[in-house]
């Protein structure tokens, strides 16, 4: 079973991986269903659950509340993340997609998802996205506001670069707990453009999403490469599979990610799990880095 972690020095206990339900409609559950599956992953100590105001064309929040209301006590064993700031043309009053930071849209997106969860607070905010209009005066005032009626208890990013962070750090009393930004063998930009770097200079824990490439890392041809080094290092570690070698490859970031996963199976959850025991060692990691750039280091 795995154990909470703290994410920042004045954060919150996370799992170490999280359970992301952004495909939650298209697994088509019933709430009774859905209320197994949350059970399910509890046992396994995922504790933490993602979530966003789109996720499902503004659905996925209501339908994962709809669960909760069948058994009130999960919500104390769940963490719940959730994120705003995405306006997308799923709303009839969206003429086309941008962003929205705004204190007014933030305040009403938080209002939205204590609502469909059934909850009096939120253990953690994140602006989906950066938005080229941010105020971040305007932004910082907001969450202070959210944070002292006690809706929000932590908040933070996604997606944002180092400067974009630490403008809005800048504005605030309190520390942002985390940077939720796509980390795979086939997006390895954040290891290097000062993101992670970031993420331990202030010592947070950044979240993983996208770990399996959007699953193209074996599916796509021109990946076939990685596949086979990653099934190398899966006989060496003794893996039960090369998704866990891609979770084992995450984690070995001294930045300590905190995977997010995707799946609504079970199996796959447990076995994602599973990986938190593993580990890679430094050769074993820059052979799957190489594998997946196509070329060696300087």
């Amino acid at each position: 079973m795995l154990k909470a972690v703290r994410i920042a020095p004045q954060g919150p206990e996370f799992s170490p991986m999280v359970m992301g339900y952004w495909r939650l409609m298209e697994w088509q559950m019933s709430p009774q269903r859905l209320n197994g599956f949350i059970e399910q992953h509890l046992e396994l100590g995922i504790t933490t659950v993602d979530h966003a105001d789109i996720y499902g064309d503004y659905q996925c929040e209501a339908a994962f509340g709809k669960a909760l209301r069948l058994q009130p006590s999960l919500r104390e064993r769940l963490q719940l993340v959730t994120k705003c700031g995405i306006a997308t043309t799923a709303k009839a009053d969206n003429a086309l997609g941008h962003y929205r930071t705004d204190a007014k849209n933030i305040r009403q997106s938080a209002e939205n998802s204590l609502s469909y969860f059934d909850t009096d607070y939120l253990d953690l905010l994140l602006i989906h996205r950066p938005d080229p209009l941010m105020n971040a005066d305007e932004v910082a005032e907001v969450f202070l506001q959210l944070h002292q009626s006690g809706k929000v208890k932590h908040f933070g990013v996604s997606n944002f670069t180092p400067s974009q962070f630490s403008l809005l750090q800048s504005r605030l009393p309190f520390t942002l707990v985390t940077n939720q930004v796509e980390i795979s063998p086939i997006h390895q930009e954040p290891l290097l453009d000062g993101t992670l770097d970031q993420c331990q200079q202030i010592r947070i824990r950044p979240m993983a999403w996208s770990c399996l490439g959007r699953g193209e890392i074996v599916t796509q041809p021109q990946y076939q490469p990685l596949r086979d080094e990653l099934e190398r290092v899966r006989e060496e570690i003794a893996a039960e599979n090369i998704e866990q070698v891609i979770y084992a490859w995450i984690m070995a970031l001294p930045s300590r990610p905190l995977p997010i996963i995707g799946s609504g199976k079970i199996e796959r959850v447990r076995s994602a799990a599973a990986a938190a025991s593993l580990s890679v060692d430094r050769q074993q990691w820059f052979r799957l880095r190489k594998a997946a750039l196509g070329f060696d280091v300087p």
